[in-house]
């Protein structure tokens, strides 16, 4: 009989798919037949219900196999995951990544062991960033070099799936990147829980802008992204390589959150609205031609027009291109669930509203491309992203992961299109 090959769903964040592409190996080299994975986000109440309403979804196409849950939303709450008829397994995320437990669950060992596997992640002191090379398209491949987080924001349970912050050392990260380049990556993207921390546990103490140049220093890396940081804890070394390093891309998306400042110390952030106006001035003149991603809250608990209104006009303060706008559902556990709710029409409305100014930003931007020239790495035959992590079409095929000198000719349904250069 023909081995049927696991079968992996994955909500949630990048990170979360990385861990999945190390899964994947793990439990193929368990030998782990006819089951399914689900690594479940936990980031808010609407992410739980779609994570259960998938589990429920992949048991009727997979009647007979092995149904595993494990991610975020299995690390904090397992037992209300064992309780469901559908799921065989739970493990949590400091177990997903050890090979024993996916060697525990080979075809004859599968009864052998406890259903429920989730230990106290507060107690895990190393990340397991060294277990695969990167993952992405053929153009991109993506590092993680820190796990966890030690801040405790009021809307967010995170901490308490992954645990607390823990880095990668440089040298294994150095490593893996020059691994990739040699398999033929353009690009990489630096991955982690709350990226800005990392150092803050290894020996010395160093900032994520050392990690940066150590890797721009001691590879041959074409182009290196990272992924989102907290503004407010932007290191002078990581604020120094991005204004003087080309091959670090001039795109950084922001945890920001909101832009009132009563909102924002209700949410416990680490920001007021001016500092993250005052650090998007400052990369800007460090670094003209740069964007700015954010993930901005609407309707967390309290927020009035006013407050809102404050949350709008930082897409224009700030110059913010690319909105992940996440309207507020309370995560039970959080001290933001206790507190007085916005109504459920109101926070609808104003996302739209967020989302209506992040798209006229996006439109603004790409308008202000054309005529422009651009280095753009390809994703597919036709389609490929400016530095500045813009979309653009090509009506010619060019080679995927080859980086394209580009001359921007239009903007259609929100994507730049593209000629190559002569």
């Amino acid at each position: 009989m023909d081995r049927k090959a696991p079968v992996f769903s994955t909500h949630g964040c990048r990170l979360n798919a990385y861990e999945t592409e190390a899964m994947k190996d793990l439990a193929n080299k368990a030998g782990l037949d006819d089951a399914v994975i689900v690594n479940t986000c936990a980031v808010t109440s609407e992410a739980v219900r779609k994570a259960r309403q998938d589990i429920r979804k992949l048991r009727r196409e997979n009647p007979n196999a092995t149904l595993i849950v494990t991610g975020c939303a299995a690390q904090t709450d397992p037992d209300s995951f064992a309780a469901m008829e559908e799921v065989d397994r739970v493990i949590g995320n400091t177990e997903k990544m050890q090979p024993e437990t996916w060697a525990a669950m080979a075809p004859d060992l599968i009864g052998s062991t406890e259903p429920v596997q989730v230990d106290d992640i507060m107690s895990v002191t190393e990340t397991a960033g060294h277990l695969i090379d990167g993952f992405g398209t053929r153009a991109r491949a993506y590092v993680q070099v820190q796990n966890g987080c030690d801040h405790r924001c009021t809307f967010c349970i995170i901490p308490y799936g992954r645990g607390n912050s823990r880095s990668v050392p440089a040298g294994v990260v150095v490593d893996q990147v020059n691994r990739l380049v040699e398999r033929g990556y353009q690009e990489i993207v630096l991955t982690g829980v709350d990226l800005t921390s990392w150092g803050a546990d290894l020996p010395g103490t160093p900032p994520l802008g050392d990690l940066v140049r150590r890797i721009l220093r001691l590879t041959d890396v074409a182009r290196l992204r990272i992924s989102s940081i907290d503004s407010i804890e932007v290191d002078d070394a990581l604020m120094d390589a991005i204004a003087t390093e080309p091959r670090l891309m001039p795109h950084l998306h922001l945890s920001l959150q909101h832009g009132d400042d009563l909102i924002l110390k209700r949410m416990k952030r680490r920001h007021l609205s001016g500092d993250a106006i005052r650090f998007c001035e400052e990369a800007r003149a460090a670094r003209p031609g740069i964007t700015f991603g954010a993930d901005i809250i609407a309707g967390f608990p309290t927020e009035t027009e006013a407050a809102f209104e404050n949350a709008l006009a930082l897409v224009d303060s700030c110059h913010l291109t690319w909105l992940h706008v996440f309207p507020y559902s309370p995560r039970p556990g959080t001290p933001a669930a206790r507190m007085p709710q916005t109504d459920g029409r109101l926070i609808k409305e104003r996302a739209a509203r967020l989302r209506a100014a992040g798209a006229r930003a996006v439109e603004t931007h790409l308008q202000a491309q054309v005529g422009r020239a651009h280095r753009v790495l390809m994703e597919s035959p036709l389609m490929g992203r400016t530095e500045q992590f813009a979309e653009v079409n090509f009506e010619t095929e060019q080679a995927v992961g080859s980086v394209v000198a580009t001359t921007i000719t239009g903007v259609r349904d929100g994507r730049l299109s593209g000629r190559v250069a002569e």
